[in-house]
């Protein structure tokens, strides 16, 4: 079984859609820790209901970038962490922390990677009149939301979607996405070489 870390920063929708989806019997993964740098969060909250190990690491008492992730990596490794997932995490992690999981880091983003990195991919994408929308998880490289892409959910636009009616249509594919990728990824069925990622069979 996979042993399966959280890094999240906000209400932690899809820290609780990987644990509702992970954490069943004959699961091939399992969440085994939630770490979070916002004291008060409410994925902390939902951690403690779901009885998943929590560690709050306040990044504003931890100084430098690589001073914070030294210490998320020691707990990430102090509980021999496999994969880990990035679930709302307002952070970018630092060239340490990844050479720490190499190809074991994925993020879930809410737009069709490579258009629309970063903040606001939902807004982006409305801005921009586009027809199809949808949530990407992709592996996690030194770049904003530029690493390999793993899947991909198609979410159509409606007319008068507005980025509330939009963006909540996208999180319910990311809740279904997400787990299915790790699950992908805990029986072997996902490789990368170079920059491709070959992806057999989402369950």
């Amino acid at each position: 079984m996979m042993r399966v870390g959280v890094l999240a920063s906000g209400s932690g929708s899809n820290f609780q859609a990987l644990v509702d989806a992970l954490n069943v019997e004959g699961s091939p993964a399992r969440v085994e820790l939630l770490i979070c740098n916002v004291p008060g969060a409410k994925v902390l909250e939902r951690a403690k209901a779901a009885g998943v190990e929590a560690v709050l690491l306040d990044h504003k008492q931890l100084g430098s970038r690589e001073a914070f992730d030294a210490k998320v990596v020691e707990a990430l490794r102090a509980r021999q962490i496999e994969l880990v997932c990035l679930a709302g995490y307002m952070r970018l992690v630092t060239p340490h922390f990844l050479r720490s999981f190499p190809g074991r880091v994925i993020n879930v983003h809410p737009a069709l990677l490579p258009s629309f990195p970063g903040l606001h991919g939902v807004r982006q994408a409305l801005e921009a009149g586009v027809r199809v929308a949808g949530p990407t998880v992709h592996f996690v490289d030194e770049g904003t939301d530029t690493g390999p892409i793993i899947a991909q959910a198609a979410v159509p636009v409606l007319p008068g979607d507005d980025e509330a009616s939009l963006g909540a249509r996208i999180h319910f594919q990311e809740h279904r996405l997400y787990p299915a990728v790790v699950r992908a990824i805990a029986t072997g069925r996902v490789t990368l070489s170079g920059r491709k990622v070959h992806l057999t069979e989402l369950l």
